[in-house]
């Protein structure tokens, strides 16, 4: 299989490189002031847009050419859905924190000075 690096296709790669550029993109720009900041929107839908395109054009053939007759055995399946389970319990752990101790923190107002 040509176009093969670490072990994934080149379109798998073009993907990560795109989304990594826009999650950079998006980090400068979320510290920028004014307007520039609602950029962030944009880069992602554009991000969002472009890997669309990728996923529903691709270059190649859908049916590959049938070489030989090889049966591929996932040996590492359940391995891989408990790694998920685990990261997907971690992410919603993180989520709560965020909404707990970021997104409801109180405002307190501040006290009047009386004359």
């Amino acid at each position: 299989m040509a176009g093969m690096a670490l072990g994934v296709g080149s379109g798998v790669l073009a993907l990560q490189l795109l989304w990594g550029l826009a999650l950079l993109l998006c980090l400068a720009l979320s510290r920028a002031a004014g307007r520039a900041r609602f950029a962030v929107v944009l880069v992602t839908l554009g991000a969002a847009i472009l890997s669309a395109v990728l996923l529903l054009f691709p270059r190649e053939d859908e049916r590959p050419a049938t070489a030989a007759a090889e049966e591929i055995v996932d040996t590492f399946f359940i391995g891989r859905f408990v790694l998920l389970a685990a990261m997907s319990l971690v992410v919603l752990g993180c989520l709560f924190l965020l909404l707990i101790y970021h997104l409801m923190e109180p405002t307190y107002a501040k006290p009047l000075h009386s004359s």
